[in-house]
């Protein structure tokens, strides 16, 4: 056969496509070997948890899934279990962000004709005709009645698309078109040599400001031809001109109806794509593929061996720390190019809370990667990431949050050059951006001076990061740069209202701003980031004793903070929909409520940390596709649960004191590397029993509130003693 090569360069207008997405219970196959039985990727994929469904393997650059035709918010994976609508399987998603992007490079299987504006290429589906178990996703496309699989290594996504005997024109169209949430197309390729390869690259924008995904898509039958085609007409053969964003593969199909593609990514070019698609999946082995996924996200399930008698706490929390490892994603070739492993997706105001300490346990092989993607970063930027995206700075959310990260691995030893990082941090710290000049002037941020808004927020948020680079100063023995950075850690006193009790905005003369509802919310229009009032005067993780101290004493900080959990009052019609999960005015639902419940044992009364502990841990998570009560952020909000469900939280942001709460389990044996564990038994726990009797470290009586990272990396067994 005469070989023939198409070139495809599209140039596309960019246009702000919104992909929304939809729910599904998922019942765990109870045959199924290992702890993947009891992985539901369905939790959070109804209300507002916009969690990734689909194929990946942990930390793969790949998340092979669906696309589905609606648009909203809660689409922002590009799936909601309440549709019933797939336009194509995307091979990269998001999971659990506010923002929608990605959703490059859509493969859709089609039977019949493919019109010019593309109508027929949304197809429906219904959950009884649907599949999704960790490392795999099935679904049954109603009308043509073709049956999609998705499986994948770290950077090959592997479809399997079998067309019923007697449908006609059987095609995959490939859509460079089309991705989810902010992504717009700007420029597209595609090539054909003729025989069993396409190839190509995408490029966009959104909330990744200027992304490159290349890859190969090799087909495991031939391809009898290759049809290009735009708005008004098709083009085919070895002339083609008025090229748009959509090829149509007709594959040469045995009488089985089934074609398999390998379709390998690549943040540098097709050619490397390529070199991952044979380094990773040479072969043609789909259910091996599917067998080895299920094997990756054992060994990694495995380094929490988790017992309660609960099952349902049990898929809550398979699936959670399942969840906690979607990302940070590969964003690499497989040969590493730079010397390590490098990722991608730090959504780092949310994660610095507990995904990064949790990863830091049971994760201690990547945290040298990670801590040097972040100085690859600062190298390239000038700054320590914020929200960092597929080589893009989006400076999403408020804040330093790439310093406490960073931090928290300097202090617990990952970092091979704690001085270069220290470099980094205050450099970071120094800079004169996003309000940090005046944050610099005058202690906080004043609200005349700051036009975008937020500035409670943000100078809360930089208080925090301020006091990690203290704290790495102090280990380097820089007196300088711990009494600098100590002292701005302590800009929230500024912010506090003693009238009030609240933190509020201030301007550059001193005055507080008026009027002033400590309920009234108005997304990213008011000083508070996706708050208000009552949930951000608790945001000083760093200094507990020193906002007990604004207070004025425990007594009172302790009516204020019970008053948290019990107050109600109209958050107004402009509130931020992230205000979720609430207990009164504590909202679990978005990340800056996260450490408030471990405020009680600061305060000497872990009973009542305990109290608040249990129940955010029996009502806002469930086993249920509407089954988290916000966000799932990138892993944040089931690392909450993990984290919580052992027994404790870091509630520092850097450090590695991890304060104790109330264990929802009965035993867990956690992996922390170089063949140690760490066990947690847990005695006379139940529904009444959810409070710490005594503890015991090692078989000692232990009296201290929290337990240090190096305590729990060095092996042993803790025992809980649980009462009413």
């Amino acid at each position: 056969m005469k070989t023939r090569l198409f070139f495809i360069h599209l140039f596309i207008i960019p246009a702000v496509v919104l992909i929304m997405a939809c729910d599904q219970n998922n019942t765990p196959d109870q045959n199924a070997v290992s702890l993947t039985q009891y992985v539901a990727p369905l939790i959070g994929s109804g209300g507002h948890g916009h969690v990734f469904v689909g194929a990946n393997v942990p930390f793969g650059m790949v998340q092979a899934g669906p696309v589905q035709y609606n648009q909203g918010w809660d689409w922002c994976s590009g799936y909601h279990y309440s549709d019933s609508t797939i336009i194509g399987f995307a091979q990269m998603h998001l999971s659990g962000t506010g923002i929608g992007d990605l959703g490059d490079i859509l493969l859709m299987p089609v039977a019949g004709e493919v019109r010019t504006d593309r109508e027929g290429l949304c197809a429906l589906f219904t959950h009884d005709k649907e599949t999704v178990r960790p490392g795999y996703y099935s679904v049954k496309l109603e009308g043509s009645g073709i049956r999609a699989q998705l499986t994948a290594t770290p950077r090959v996504a592997f479809h399997r698309y079998t067309f019923p005997r007697d449908s006609v024109q059987k095609s995959v169209v490939i859509d460079l078109e089309h991705g989810i949430g902010w992504d717009s197309p700007v420029e597209g390729h595609l090539e054909w040599d003729g025989d069993r390869t396409v190839k190509g690259y995408r490029v966009s924008t959104g909330w990744a400001r200027h992304q490159e995904v290349y890859f190969t898509a090799e087909f495991s039958v031939p391809l009898k031809g290759v049809e290009m085609f735009d708005g008004t007409a098709r083009f085919g053969g070895d002339s083609i001109t008025a090229l748009r964003s959509y090829a149509r593969v007709l594959p040469d199909l045995p009488p089985d109806g089934t074609v398999l593609i390998k379709v390998a990514l690549s943040p540098v070019s097709m050619e490397k794509a390529a070199e991952n698609l044979q380094a990773e999946l040479p072969g043609w082995d789909f259910d091996g593929v599917r067998s080895d996924a299920d094997k990756a996200w054992n060994r990694e399930l495995a380094k929490i061996h988790y017992e309660t008698e609960n099952e349902s706490y049990k898929r809550i929390f398979y699936t959670a720390l399942y969840h906690t490892m979607i990302a940070p994603s590969l964003f690499c070739d497989h040969d590493y190019p730079d010397g390590f492993i490098k990722y991608t997706t730090f959504s780092l105001w949310d994660t610095y809370r507990a995904a990064h300490p949790l990863a830091t346990i049971i994760h201690p092989e990547k945290m040298e990667d990670y801590a040097m993607t972040m100085m690859d970063i600062f190298d390239k930027q000038g700054k320590l990431p914020v929200w960092h995206l597929m080589g893009n700075e989006t400076d999403c959310m408020v804040g330093n949050p790439g310093i406490p990260v960073l931090a928290d691995l300097v202090l617990k030893g990952f970092v091979s050059d704690p001085a270069r990082a220290y470099q980094a941090m205050k450099e970071s710290a120094l800079l004169d951006e996003r309000g940090l000049e005046w944050y610099k002037e005058y202690g906080y941020i004043p609200y005349d001076k700051d036009p975008a808004h937020e500035t409670v927020a943000k100078t809360l948020e930089y208080a925090p990061a301020d006091w990690s680079v203290a704290q790495v100063a102090t280990m380097l023995n820089d007196s300088l740069g711990e009494k600098l950075f100590t002292q701005r850690s302590k800009a929230f006193v500024h912010l506090f209202d003693p009238v009030t009790g609240f933190m509020r905005a201030r301007s550059s003369t001193g005055k507080f701003r008026e009027p002033f509802s400590p309920f009234r919310s108005s997304h990213r229009e008011d000083d508070y980031t996706e708050g208000n009032a009552w949930q951000y005067t608790w945001l000083v993780p760093h200094d507990v004793p020193g906002l007990i101290e604004l207070f004025g004493s425990r007594e009172a900080f302790l009516t204020k903070l019970d008053s948290l959990f019990v107050v109600e009052g109209d958050l107004g019609e402009d509130a931020s929909p992230d205000i979720s999960g609430l207990i009164g005015q504590y909202a679990h639902g978005n990340e800056p409520s996260h450490h408030i419940a471990y405020m009680y044992a600061y305060a000497g009364h872990p009973e009542k940390t305990a109290s608040r502990v249990r129940q955010i841990l029996t009502t806002l998570y469930r086993d249920a596709t509407d089954g988290l009560s916000g966000n799932e952020d990138v892993g944040q909000m089931s690392a909450w649960y993990i984290l919580s469900a052992l027994g404790f939280y870091q509630v520092e942001p850097a450090g590695g004191r991890y304060v104790f709460g109330s264990p929802l389990m009965d035993k867990a044996v956690i992996q922390v590397g170089e063949g140690k564990t760490f066990t947690i038994i847990v005695h006379d726990n139940s529904p009444e029993n959810y409070r710490i009797k005594s503890i015991r470290l090692n078989g000692q009586p232990y009296d201290k509130f929290y337990i240090d990272f190096k305590d729990i990396m060095a092996g042993g067994i803790l025992e809980f003693r649980m009462q009413i």
